[in-house]
């Protein structure tokens, strides 16, 4: 299998483990290959580094969430593996200019900030 291949299976088994730990040990033996080799196989690929690409594909996911539900923002956080609220406020609001709280009440859903799956 060529590496474009590679990074998209892995790609698909990453959007279906979101909500999982995900160590950059952890992925790397799922695709078979040493951390810096994947790294930079990832980064050729999709033009993203792994943890980057990981950390924007929970944001995107907990967006819908806060949209799409009532749940407390606290378990949407921990449930995309934010260590804490504040944790996930900070870099909610560094990738959607918004808090969750604010996006959460904004009367307009903008694709702004949401990063699909590759």
């Amino acid at each position: 299998m060529d590496q474009a291949g590679i990074i998209r299976d892995l790609l698909t088994w990453l959007e279906g483990h979101l909500d999982q730990p995900l160590s950059l040990d952890n992925v790397a033996a799922k695709a078979g290959y040493s951390k810096w080799h994947l790294q930079r196989m990832f980064k050729d690929v999709t033009g993203h580094a792994i943890g980057a690409y990981i950390r924007a594909r929970r944001l995107s996911k907990s967006a819908v969430a806060l949209r799409l539900t009532a749940r407390p923002i606290l378990d949407i956080a921990l449930q995309y593996r934010f260590d804490s609220q504040q944790t996930f406020t900070r870099a909610f609001k560094k990738q959607f200019s918004l808090t969750p709280a604010l996006y959460r009440r904004s009367p307009d859903w903008s694709s702004f900030g949401m990063r699909p799956p590759l």
